[in-house]
């Protein structure tokens, strides 16, 4: 049997726990009464130059981009910093967009020694984060996800 120790344990794929971390994401919005739409795209860019780009989710009513991470402490308890330079990629994306947009990054829920994975991103990057953002947690069935959202 081929052990991928980069495999998240109890997925077909890594691609498929992001989808369906994503399906879960729109889920929970739409209980909200936000009904957002996969692969959104919203203009981003630094000064009058735009381009633009695909966030995971968002809608144009109400204004909200999201971007959904499922990322887990390592097997061994560590951080996983190249996941954490694909956070700091989302944060600059955020600073990056239209400031009519809440912003949003909803993150799975994962623990080490009681300190969230979320909890210790902003304790490290907190300086990344854009102003207005906050953290929150959210528990669905099954699932626990921290949000960090401009309001």
């Amino acid at each position: 049997m081929d052990n991928n120790n980069f495999q998240r344990v109890g997925s077909v794929s890594n691609t498929h726990a992001g989808n369906d971390f994503e399906t879960t994401a729109r889920s929970f919005f739409a209980q909200q009464g936000i009904s957002l739409v996969k692969n959104f795209m919203a203009p981003v860019g630094v000064g009058d130059l735009k381009k633009t780009r695909r966030f995971d989710l968002g809608s144009e009513s109400p204004p909200v981009l999201v971007e959904c991470k499922s990322h887990t402490w390592t097997q061994g308890g560590n951080m996983p910093s190249a996941k954490m330079t694909v956070w700091n990629e989302a944060m600059y994306y955020f600073h990056v967009a239209p400031d009519i947009y809440r912003k949003i990054l909803f993150v799975l829920k994962h623990s080490r020694r009681d300190v969230s994975l979320a909890s210790y991103y902003l304790k490290t990057h907190g300086h990344l984060v854009p102003p207005g953002l906050r953290s929150g947690n959210m528990t669905r069935p099954q699932t626990q996800a921290n949000a960090f959202a401009r309001f």
